[in-house]
């Protein structure tokens, strides 16, 4: 995080870091790898940057959330472009939390690595105003101020995913189809890995939850359950009290070795070698 701040002349050496908003003298010229998660909203003006090799326009309240790993490039700003920034590593903001994964599974990070919403003035200033106190709480010191800052950035998480969930329900039939399919995963992933059982759920035929999947996402139903179901077992092997037959049985696989092809195939390691490589003892 040091290094990509550095790009604008911020010198941080805390876990997190909030801007104060006010004009940036420069932005870096290359494409750039955030290893942290982030927070960017436009109080001013816009911004057309490129992630992950597609460009999008950021204006007035616009927000864009990133995960670790998101490659960001900008383009292009206006003169009067603002924006207000959050930018926490991974490791501070998942201290003593018991699943390692609850931000990736949130519905901000379901299906990709970023999101872009737009939200209204009122909300943007609703951010603003919780991103200024963790800023002015930070800089008092205090025996607890981690676990404070901690806090509030969980907070201004969920008001995000919240905002996001309610854009959700004002979209079309079909986008709102797979909305539910994704709901649907996240519920019955575990025990339920057939397309049928999720058309059945939907009340629409197979062929039809196939084309709006593959609309909606460019997937198809087949690949979001895999990608559900890997992050699952991620989460289980995160937890070193869960063998790994008792992970295969609960997500329902008919055997260990089943359990051991699927995940070699998704992510070309075996479980168990995946946590000697994470040190999950």
């Amino acid at each position: 995080m040091q290094k990509t701040l550095s790009y604008f002349n911020v010198d941080c050496k805390e876990s997190y870091y909030v801007s104060t908003g006010e004009p940036l003298d420069q932005f870096p010229v290359f494409p750039f790898r955030m290893n942290f998660y982030s927070i960017n909203l436009c109080l001013e003006g816009f911004v057309i940057i490129e992630i992950d090799n597609k460009q999008y326009k950021l204006t007035h309240h616009a927000l864009l959330v990133t995960t670790p790993n998101t490659s960001i490039k900008f383009i292009k700003h206006s003169v009067d472009f603002r924006m207000k920034l959050l930018f926490f590593e991974r490791n501070f903001i998942l201290k003593n939390i018991a699943n390692p994964f609850i931000i990736e599974k949130s519905s901000l990070f379901k299906n990709r690595t970023f999101n872009i919403i737009q939200i209204s003035t009122e909300k943007s200033e609703e951010i603003v105003k919780i991103l200024e106190y963790l800023n002015n709480r930070s800089n008092k010191s205090g025996k607890y101020i981690s676990e404070i800052s901690r806090t509030i950035i969980f907070n201004i998480l969920l008001e995000i995913a919240e905002i996001y969930d309610e854009n959700k329900t004002k979209e079309n039939p079909p986008k709102t189809i797979y909305y539910k399919f994704c709901e649907a995963l996240t519920l019955y992933i575990s025990q339920h890995k057939e397309v049928s059982f999720y058309a059945d759920l939907l009340c629409v035929s197979n062929k039809y939850l196939i084309e709006i999947i593959k609309e909606a996402s460019g997937k198809t139903p087949h690949q979001l359950i895999d990608e559900y179901l890997l992050k699952e077992a991620i989460s289980f092997l995160g937890d070193p009290d869960k063998t790994i037959s008792e992970i295969a049985f609960f997500l329902n696989f008919s055997s260990v070795s089943s359990f051991g092809r699927f995940f070699k195939k998704q992510t070309n390691i075996s479980p168990l070698e995946y946590r000697k490589l994470h040190q999950i003892l």
